[in-house]
């Protein structure tokens, strides 16, 4: 129980940070006192900052890398339903506080930070951007942190591709590649649109990455599922060879 607890809290804030963070910046940045690239730097540095104060507990913050995990078998599914509710009620809560605390003609004009699919993308092409995006992403986090081999960067390397995707994807889709990034401020907002783009795009890019990385650059998959920490203290929870 107090393991879940700790999982849950970690996964928590580090959802919340992100969404709350990120949302922020683009909210000001759509009110014209920003721009794609402060969204970028504030989604990243977030994220990077973040992931490296809990990893060696958790690390995801993000429902398409906590699956990754989950069909890797680095983390037990009683556990990754924990992370993912943890992720969602974070996500929640931060758009919750941008409803009480931004001026509402900044929130409203800025429909509450939620994302948007530009009116000259298809839904296929939504689809195909952000489950790219997301494979970059997840593919960095098994490249950068769960490989035993893999230099120790922290989690600047996973926040650098993220503010990558955003620079890179942005204007096309609002660069989610996190359901509950874009799940949390479309509840505060009650603005529905893309949602199941946001869902399943993420989560299929995600899943392909992991499985990638795992079966032909990780030296064999964990005998028992792990606690799902992105870099596990030894001893740990996780199997001993994704330990630091």
């Amino acid at each position: 129980m107090r393991d879940s607890l700790r999982h849950f809290v970690a996964e928590f804030v580090g959802t919340f940070a992100l969404v709350f963070v990120g949302g922020a910046a683009l909210m000001m940045a759509q009110g014209g006192a920003g721009s794609l690239g402060t969204v970028a730097a504030a989604h990243g540095l977030i994220l990077a900052v973040m992931v490296s104060a809990v990893m060696r507990i958790s690390g995801h913050f993000n429902p398409a890398v906590t699956l990754g995990f989950l069909v890797t078998r680095r983390i037990q599914p009683l556990m990754a339903a924990v992370y993912v509710v943890a992720q969602l009620v974070g996500a929640m809560a931060a758009a919750y506080l941008h409803k009480a605390v931004v001026p509402s003609d900044v929130y409203a004009a800025a429909h509450g930070g939620t994302l948007s699919i530009a009116s000259t993308v298809s839904g296929g092409q939504a689809f195909g951007l952000e489950a790219v995006a997301t494979f970059f992403l997840v593919f960095t986090v098994f490249g950068t942190a769960v490989d035993p081999q893999a230099p120790k960067v922290g989690g600047f390397a996973i926040g650098l591709t993220v503010a990558a995707d955003i620079l890179a994807i942005g204007p096309m889709t609002g660069a989610a590649m996190n359901p509950a990034r874009a799940f949390g401020p479309a509840v505060a907002f009650g603005q529905w649109e893309g949602q199941l783009i946001y869902w399943v795009a993420p989560i299929v890019g995600g899943v392909v990455a992991a499985l990638l990385y795992d079966q032909l650059f990780l030296p064999r998959a964990p005998e028992m599922p792990g606690s799902g920490a992105v870099q596990p203290a030894k001893g740990r929870g996780a199997p001993r060879e994704h330990a630091v």
